[in-house]
């Protein structure tokens, strides 16, 4: 009769809800490569929003690479309770190959999940001694370019968009030419760093090439710490709008019990107080009160959309970013 007591007792617990983990004095937000002074200061003023609030202390942790590679570690099992990304397909493949992310999560904050944006920008030496002021400028033969790997890093993916959007319009939609223009971009390009910290090292403190493209809030950023009489910035007349998405890592949160933080942590960044932070590092935002405060920093440009000139994420990350894709292609080629 023990015995059956027992028996029935290792039942019931084995079918009891399981406990919930207990909640951690910890997160890890796991971002793109140039962000690592934005997240910095947005930490500091959520853990002592977090520690108002609940009375709690908390820790946000680091981790910074290109976009692309930061996915595939994750994949890999590095456990990051958030991401905070600067490509939307860098957060679907976590869904798409690893269930890792509700197939929800564009839909679950603001804008798409995108608190704030950018895009493709240049930096030029000071003077801008070789007159570059459009994408025409950066295929011409006494032109050499800095920008990152495509394949490892989002920045240099929308820089590679942005180029062939410009192409495509200015050649009328002739995808030859089109082509050769990407080739030829490519082929002014030294070296190619694996995300957007790197290839700014090789432009700064390098002195390589004639002009940099990353992100608009990555050149203010330079211009500002290196000195504005070392570098000039030039806003084309026209580039490829930036997003940069953000989630919960459902399954590590859950896992971990982190959920709540990390919900709470991507809120921060759409709060007033988040925006003046992310405006005040040079990203654009969408706060009305902090994109009022900030109209004057901030240049009017012609923002396309990869929906606008390319169908979608989906249907550019199949025909241009997937194995053998044009990317692939042209990326060869050069």
């Amino acid at each position: 009769m023990k015995k059956l007591i027992v028996a029935a007792a290792l039942a019931t617990l084995a079918f009891a809800a399981p406990v919930k983990a207990e909640e951690p004095n910890s997160i890890l937000n796991v971002s793109y490569d140039i962000a690592r002074e934005l997240y910095a200061e947005v930490n500091k003023a959520f853990i002592a929003k977090y520690k108002a609030d609940t009375g709690k202390d908390l820790e946000v942790k680091q981790s910074h690479a290109g976009s692309s590679k930061q996915a595939r570690a994750i994949l890999e099992g590095l456990e990051a309770d958030v991401v905070t990304f600067n490509q939307v397909t860098d957060v679907q493949i976590l869904h798409d190959k690893g269930d890792l992310v509700a197939a929800d999560w564009q839909t679950r904050l603001p804008n798409n999940a995108s608190p704030y944006y950018s895009f493709p920008s240049f930096l030029v030496r000071e003077g801008n001694p070789k007159g570059i002021k459009d994408w025409g400028d950066l295929v011409r033969d006494d032109v050499k370019v800095i920008f990152p790997n495509p394949k490892t890093s989002g920045n240099a993916r929308y820089t590679y968009l942005a180029a062939w959007a410009y192409a495509k319009e200015a050649f009328q939609g002739d995808e030859t030419k089109t082509r050769d223009f990407i080739k030829k971009l490519f082929a002014n390009v030294p070296v190619f760093d694996t995300g957007g910290r790197g290839a700014t090292t090789t432009f700064v403190e390098r002195e390589t090439g004639d002009v940099l493209i990353t992100f608009e809030a990555e050149t203010r950023a330079i211009a500002k710490e290196f000195g504005e009489d070392k570098f000039d910035l030039v806003t084309p007349p026209a580039s490829l709008l930036a997003e940069f998405p953000v989630a919960v890592v459902d399954k590590v949160a859950d896992k971990r019990g982190s959920r709540a933080i990390a919900e709470a942590y991507l809120k921060f960044l759409y709060s007033p107080e988040g925006q003046e932070i992310v405006a005040q590092f040079g990203n654009r935002v969408h706060e009305p009160s902090v994109v009022e405060k900030h109209k004057a920093d901030f240049p009017e440009i012609k923002l396309v959309t990869v929906e606008d000139v390319f169908g979608g994420w989906q249907k550019v990350s199949k025909e241009h970013f997937a194995s053998d894709g044009i990317l692939d292609q042209l990326f060869v080629a050069r």
